[in-house]
């Protein structure tokens, strides 16, 4: 695995008015591994996804994409993008009524010299990663298909193979197994795989240990804000993943946080 740090965050803090959801995060993720945030719910882990996904900004604390300083004032979705950073979110990512192509390029389409979005190159890049990304085959395959012709499995597969289309060196991936069947699961989980195979990198949340153990490297256990445990995958259980988080589970419900 390489040691190049895609992304490194430093102290940070952020408050909601009396409600302090982070307090001194620091975590760093290196190109071609993949590490899970794992905690309860309220424990900070949309916070941290949201902070380095520009949605959000810390109250103080510090962010270095590929080594270089991060102006935190001015860091937005469309700033990490343009970095690298993707995200993929349980839904709503995608356009259920609109095709397939428009979906992928939206608001980053590709013009041509008069400036008009150039739809034949669009399709056809779309057309290739349906095929290559996602593995549909047939005649039936077609860039003008609307999302909602989709299943489950196969609309987060696009929306993992979009952000691999823009050179997404780290993509955040918000409980992207949520309500699906177990074979949609299955290739969900397989895209995330493939990613390191890339040199890329992603930060994996899900609620389900089980899924965060197949395809995590790396994982950072988050309480009341903070990191508090890291361990290897290769030296962690999904028995010890379950006993780390009901332990902290337990104790926050004892401090009557919950």
């Amino acid at each position: 695995m390489s040691t190049h740090i895609i992304i490194r965050a430093t102290s940070l803090h952020k408050s909601f008015g009396a409600v302090q959801a982070l307090h001194d995060v620091s975590l760093s993720i290196k190109r071609g591994e993949v590490v899970a945030l794992i905690g309860d719910n309220g424990a900070g882990k949309s916070t941290i996804s949201k902070i380095l996904s520009g949605v959000l900004r810390p109250d103080s604390g510090s962010l270095q994409i590929n080594g270089d300083e991060v102006n935190l004032r001015h860091y937005s979705v469309h700033k990490a993008r343009s970095l690298g950073i993707e995200t993929v979110y349980q839904d709503h990512c995608l356009g259920e009524k609109q095709p397939l192509w428009r979906n992928i390029f939206v608001g980053r389409h590709i013009r041509n010299g008069l400036g008009f979005i150039d739809v034949a190159k669009e399709k056809k890049m779309t057309l290739h990663l349906l095929q290559q990304s996602l593995g549909l085959r047939g005649v039936g395959v077609s860039a003008d298909a609307l999302v909602s012709t989709l299943s489950g499995g196969e609309r987060q597969g696009l929306a993992i193979g979009r952000a691999m289309l823009f050179n997404s060196n780290l993509t955040i991936l918000d409980e992207p197994t949520t309500a699906l069947a177990v074979k949609e699961v299955g290739r969900v989980l397989k895209f995330v795989r493939s990613i390191p195979e890339n040199g890329k990198s992603a930060l994996f949340i899900s609620h389900n240990l089980h899924h965060v153990h197949e395809v995590a490297d790396r994982f950072l256990f988050v309480d009341r804000g903070t990191i508090v445990h890291q361990s290897l995958q290769e030296k962690t259980s999904v028995a010890e993943l379950f006993e780390r988080l009901e332990e902290y589970s337990a104790n926050s419900a004892i401090r009557g946080d919950k």
